[in-house]
């Protein structure tokens, strides 16, 4: 399995023969929990160094891109959440050049432009993690419209993401109020994929964020980072520990 992942994740040849037109859709229906508009961020101005990089800031109205294979749907799907330290998200490096490549073996993704104006006490992560699980039960709710199996959807989280990823497969209780019938669907993903997740521990005693509270309902789970990533060495090889002791199925790649 991890090699595979890998291996496809890092193909940079891919084009967009496999991919449906894109289509972007709302997570919430009006707006969002604790917000007062509906701006779905500004993509700031390209660097030289990394002109083809887009960066979304300033998101209070969070947006799923919904990627469908051409060919038929094996019925599995993805929830993607990029990078971005908060401030922003990455949706094409960390998310719809991922996307591509899941639509190639048949799987749908969806690319979520989660909430990048957090700031309060709870920490930057409450309202990406409210729009995570959300997200989870739109894609979960709306499964026969995209012919999917409501019991193959699963959460791939990159760096910041995967700092939000790693909480919601421990967070089993609602990050916010019930609104509608979709929120009658689960929030647990079916499976997981933490790649370089970002500061999930203490630098010093290495111990978890109190946020992330594993357990045997935690869905099965990939990690992977680089050995001198410090922001996220500690964290993934905790989370993989954790995961293990509640004996629930995980990998970690280094």
């Amino acid at each position: 399995m991890g090699n595979r992942f890998l291996s496809l994740l890092t193909t940079t040849t891919l084009s967009l023969a496999h991919t449906q037109a894109i289509e972007v859709i709302p997570v919430w229906p009006d707006l969002a929990p604790g917000e007062s508009d509906k701006h779905t961020g500004t993509a700031q101005p390209p660097k030289v160094a990394d002109p083809t990089i887009t960066r979304v800031e300033a998101i209070t109205f969070p947006t799923l891109q919904v990627m469908r294979p051409k060919r038929t749907a094996n019925g599995t799907a993805i929830v993607i959440l990029p990078g971005g330290g908060f401030r922003y998200v990455v949706p094409n490096l960390e998310g719809s050049e991922a996307g591509e490549i899941f639509n190639t073996l048949g799987i749908t993704a969806f690319v979520l432009n989660y909430r990048t104006t957090n700031t309060g006490p709870a920490g930057a992560w409450l309202r990406p993690l409210q729009d995570s699980q959300r997200a989870i039960r739109l894609v979960r709710a709306r499964a026969a419209e995209w012919d999917l199996d409501p019991k193959k959807i699963g959460l791939l989280a990159f760096s910041a993401g995967g700092q939000v990823g790693a909480i919601h497969i421990g967070n089993q209780g609602d990050a916010y109020n019930p609104i509608d019938s979709t929120d009658e669907q689960s929030a647990r993903p079916d499976f997981a994929m933490l790649i370089y997740p970002w500061r999930l521990a203490d630098a010093k005693t290495g111990d978890l964020m109190p946020a992330i509270q594993l357990s045997q309902n935690s869905p099965p789970t990939f990690i992977v980072h680089t050995h001198d990533d410090q922001s996220s060495s500690l964290g993934a090889a905790g989370v993989y520990i954790a995961l293990k002791k509640h004996n629930v199925p995980a990998e970690i790649h280094i």
